[in-house]
């Protein structure tokens, strides 16, 4: 199954010095039966694309947990594009939530997004509101809708240490 899995530049970095990545909580986001039920139509392409950016939302909340730790963490979401066994589907939590059985070895990972630089400001404004968006507040709503503006870069595996190296 293709899992989307929330990331930030320093899990990246941990995933190409460790060759390995674990999810927060085990926890990734694909194309679900219960996500592809809520939408009701569209391509399983569009359907993968959704569940990527439900990924990209959940990476806001790993950098404004690293940005109150680390204030100089570089602001940009990631998702870690993988194709993986072992996933059991969530559909308590939301319509695209998944549970990893393990960590993801460098070798499945089939692409990286990450945010540009001029992604950043609006980034490091979404990342300091996420929870009160999630709790409905229409200002957040309206700062987060600004960071998920910009659309993520794509960039093969191979490509992980050049990335790094030019960040």
């Amino acid at each position: 199954m293709r899992v989307y899995i929330p990331a930030t530049v320093s899990r990246l970095r941990a995933l190409a010095d460790d060759g390995e990545v674990t999810a927060l909580n085990h926890t990734a986001f694909a194309l679900t039966p219960a996500l592809r039920e809520y939408y009701q139509s569209g391509t399983a392409e569009e359907l993968e694309y959704a569940a990527m950016l439900d990924a990209a939302r959940a990476s806001l909340r790993l950098l404004a947990a690293e940005l109150d730790t680390d204030p100089k963490a570089l602001p940009r979401r990631a998702v870690i594009s993988a194709d993986v066994d072992g996933v059991t589907l969530r559909p308590d939590l939301d319509f695209s939530v998944v549970r990893l059985d393990s960590a993801v070895p460098l070798k499945v990972v089939a692409a990286i997004n990450l945010d540009t630089e001029e992604a950043e400001d609006a980034v490091r404004a979404a990342a300091a509101v996420i929870d009160a968006a999630d709790l409905g507040d229409p200002d957040a709503e309206f700062t987060l809708g600004g960071a998920e503006d910009f659309e993520l870069s794509w960039y093969a595996t191979q490509e992980l240490p050049f990335l790094l190296e030019l960040l």
